[in-house]
């Protein structure tokens, strides 16, 4: 089964340090290295900031367009791993190791299951 592994962890206006970044960088191309060894990695990204999304919500027919998230959180999206995985147990067992927001309890790792959509032919 398939699983997203939704990373949130906090934006903050004055960046991170940058030997803060390099271990980030680090423990995430290691989990991505392994993943890939064993199989289940099917894809991986990063996302720019919320400074730089927008929002689209439909109000009566009508497309409403906003810039920055829909929503005001303390935690942001900040990428995602998309893996294939046996089942629940073992995609918590690689949230577990994706370090992005994990430390110091400062975000967290959403996993859901992708529902299977009929494909036209």
């Amino acid at each position: 089964m398939r699983y997203l592994l939704m990373i949130y962890s906090q934006e903050r206006a004055e960046g991170a340090p940058p030997e803060l970044i390099d271990e980030m960088k680090r423990s995430h191309i290691a989990v991505m290295e392994e993943s890939a060894k064993k199989g289940v990695l099917l894809g991986v990204e990063a996302l720019t900031p919320t400074s730089l999304a927008t929002s689209v919500r439909m109000k009566n027919g009508a497309a409403i367009i906003t810039d920055g998230p829909f929503a005001e959180t303390k935690e942001q999206l900040a990428g995602f791993y998309l893996l294939e995985c046996r089942n629940l147990d073992e995609a918590i067992e690689w949230a577990k190791m994706i370090p992005t927001g994990c430390k110091g309890g400062e975000g967290c790792i959403e996993i859901r299951p992708i529902s299977e959509l009929p494909r036209r032919r």
